[in-house]
């Protein structure tokens, strides 16, 4: 028994949930072990004691690790060892890490890591759930700085009613998704989806979730009082007052005409011209500036110009109502809409807001082009997936992309998650789709943008949308006293803001919604305004969007590969394949089509020529149930007998023609009417309990006697 072990227990919505400390990765600066339901996620976190010479930003890195052992798996493929995060786990990652940000103390600028390891995985725990409150708790008893305690859950709607941290199987059955971070007095950060979901739902799940992260922040405070270590002091990078002040005195007037500038290029070009000025004045006299004569004066002029900024545009917001170039508070920029854009791709979009652009691709196919996620819960094969690419060139920046960032996956899967509320069942459209956003300009919400661009898209490609989604970003100004919500936020208005509250849906609810925030939480009245004023924003975007489509295109463009359906029992899916495959691929090369066999006797027939797949089915539907009685079929000749002959109608739907049916008068020898090889059409007259096939020639058209 180790004695410095210590428990700290909750019923966290129905579940019991173990906070546990003392016992692992004691050297860690703060370290627990969180378990709820066999569910155990080691969380730890370390902070260095100083920061890098010239640190001017938070280095804060999050990361979070499934290990196949806690599920007792292994990994799938070649390589057996878990390596790089997958895309799962990165969301994750983000997710903790949101919330943490805005609580560390301005001027902290320690690189400090937080480290979640899922050791042991029960579908009834969820480990996504244990991580962010372990994260919390090891920040709490550390010796880190840290504005806590806060508590994160999940919430779902399920048979009506809201319930935090459902177990994994109970998903499927839930209207609602959302993950919610809070402190006891407000919310930090909410990420979610809805199937068409009302304002008021949102809130209502909102307020469910604060209610009991409540009683985690209240457990996490006692645990702090009785194994907390004492916050240690640290140099905090402060502001120099003297230079801001100077800059401010002097360079007010450069900066209030950059605000009036509309282009976001030429704005940051003037904003680099003040920074140049700056600069040369501190070189003549470093010392008003409050600096020595070897600082670094191109950096301070940088961030003198930016708190200079900073302050400006949020007094113009608070006291004139008035936004960079006088844009209006509820103002959306002004938009452009295309669908059809390119030739080849099944479906293409182009959506332009103010400065921010993205054209989305949509590709239409079978199985073959699902995307197989593997992770502890399990292998599933997604049906609809988004990919977002935001290149350097979007920004005007002339430097390489080399891989996928972590923002691009955040902002796919939120665009993802907007779009999958109103994506058609299998059983309606039994189709993969694959949906590729290319972010082309981008000065504000290019996330949301990439749900309207495919929104129109999907339509295009002729995916029928249960609704046209659009997606709007909000922003937020708050003084303490006063705050304002802005609609349509620029890139600069998210810097220099608040809060980054996105929200997209169709015309009668929400489909997903994310909220950032940079200060210390927001109150339900915030929440429920910038819902409010989001809803204005993206009906006005919705009505700008049917301008060019509103439904999807009735057929499908040359090219796009068709997929017909039919159901047979699954214990003739052999059947259909034969032995060694024989049979199914002998459809395949002769009708030019792929089949696929789903276990519930599904077949799917995949193919650009709709008549081969027509051809293709009902050959299907004659080797697996037989022909019908009085049905009239093309047949070949196979091979003759004294007393009939054999045709094929299929290949391996074989029956007799009896000597008796072929002809109108008696026929003595078969050979002076038919030949091997003959095409022949024939009816069903008969089908015995054995299931042999009795056809007839002369009752579709007698044969003559050959010449």
């Amino acid at each position: 028994m180790n004695e410095n072990k210590r428990e700290f227990k909750l019923d966290y919505g129905g579940k019991e949930v173990i906070v546990e400390t003392g016992r692992l990765a004691k050297q860690a600066d703060g370290s627990v072990l969180v378990s709820s339901a066999g569910t155990q996620v080691l969380v730890t976190v370390c902070s260095a004691h100083e920061a890098k010479p010239g640190q001017d930003f938070f280095p804060l890195m999050v990361d979070y690790v499934t290990k196949y052992y806690s599920a007792g798996k292994f990994l799938g493929g070649f390589i057996k060892r878990e390596a790089r995060p997958s895309t799962a786990e990165t969301l994750n990652a983000r997710l903790i890490d949101r919330p943490l940000r805005p609580l560390f103390p301005k001027g902290y600028m320690c690189e400090t890591i937080v480290s979640a390891t899922v050791m042991s995985y029960n579908p009834a725990g969820d480990p996504e759930v244990l991580a962010s409150l372990g994260a919390s708790a090891a920040l709490m008893i550390s010796d880190i700085p840290f504005a806590g305690p806060i508590g994160t859950c999940k919430v779902g709607k399920i048979d009506g009613k809201l319930v935090i941290n459902p177990d994994h199987e109970q998903w499927e059955e839930s209207t609602l998704e959302m993950v919610v971070a809070a402190s006891n007095d407000a919310i930090l950060m909410v990420e979610g989806e809805g199937q068409e979901s009302s304002e008021q739902e949102m809130v209502e799940a909102i307020s469910f979730a604060h209610e009991h992260i409540k009683g985690y922040c209240n457990l996490l405070s006692s645990m702090q009082k009785e194994v907390g270590k004492v916050k240690r002091e640290f140099v905090t990078v402060a502001p120099n007052t003297t230079m801001l002040d100077k800059v401010t005195a002097d360079f007010s007037g450069d900066a209030r005409a950059c605000l009036e500038i509309s282009q976001k290029l030429e704005r940051y070009k003037a904003i680099k011209q003040i920074e140049k000025k700056v600069a040369e004045a501190m070189k003549e006299n470093a010392a008003s500036f409050g600096l020595e004569e070897d600082a670094e004066f191109s950096k301070h002029a940088y961030s003198a110009v930016d708190e200079l900024m900073y302050e400006m545009m949020r007094k113009d917001i608070l006291e004139d109502e008035k936004r960079i170039a006088g844009r209006g508070l509820n103002e959306v920029r002004a938009i452009e809409t295309e669908s059809n854009v390119l030739e080849t791709p099944h479906g293409s979009s182009l959506f332009t807001r103010g400065e921010t652009q993205v054209m989305a691709l949509a590709t239409i196919g079978g199985s073959s082009g699902d995307q197989m996620q593997d992770g502890i819960t399990g292998v599933n094969h997604n049906k609809f997936y988004l990919h977002y690419n935001f290149p350097p060139f979007s920004v005007g920046e002339a430097r390489g992309k080399f891989n996928t960032s972590r923002r691009e996956l955040g902002h796919g899967n939120l665009a993802q998650r907007a779009l999958e509320a109103v994506m058609p069942s299998q059983d309606d459209f039994a189709y993969t789709v694959r949906l590729v956003c290319e972010v082309l300009e981008s000065n504000g919400s290019s996330s949301m943008a990439s749900v309207c661009s495919g929104s129109m898209a999907l339509m295009d490609a002729g995916v029928p949308l249960k609704a046209p989604v659009a997606g709007i970003a909000m922003g937020l100004i708050s003084d303490g006293k006063n705050h304002k919500i802005l609609s349509d936020i620029l890139g600069d208005e998210d810097h220099l803001g608040d809060m980054d509250f996105k929200v997209a849906g169709t015309a009668d609810g929400i489909t997903a919604i994310q909220m950032d925030i940079k200060i210390g939480g927001l109150s339900m009245d915030i929440i429920s305004q910038a819902l409010d004023q989001a809803k204005e924003g993206r009906m006005h975007i919705l009505g700008e969007m049917a301008k060019t489509i509103t439904v999807e295109r009735k057929s499908f463009k040359e090219g796009v590969p068709r997929i017909k359906t039919c159901k047979i029992s699954p214990d003739k899916i052999g059947a259909l394949i034969g032995p060694g495959g024989k049979n199914i691929k002998a459809l395949q090369e002769n009708y030019e089509v792929t089949i696929e066999c789903v276990e519930d006797g599904t077949i799917k027939v995949l193919g650009i020529e709709e008549p081969k797949i027509d051809e293709c089915l009902g050959l299907i539907n004659l080797q697996i149930n037989g022909p019908e009685v009085n049905s009239e079929y093309p047949a070949e000749v196979v091979s003759i007998k004294d007393y009939g002959v054999f045709v094929d109608i299929a290949a391996g739907v074989s029956g007799l023609v009896h000597v008796s049916e072929i002809a109108s008068e008696r026929v003595k020898d078969i050979n002076d009417y038919l030949d091997v090889g003959m095409k022949v059409d024939v009816k069903v007259i008969d089908i015995d309990r054995m299931g042999r096939i009795k056809f007839s020639i002369k009752a579709v058209k007698p044969v003559p006697r050959k010449p």
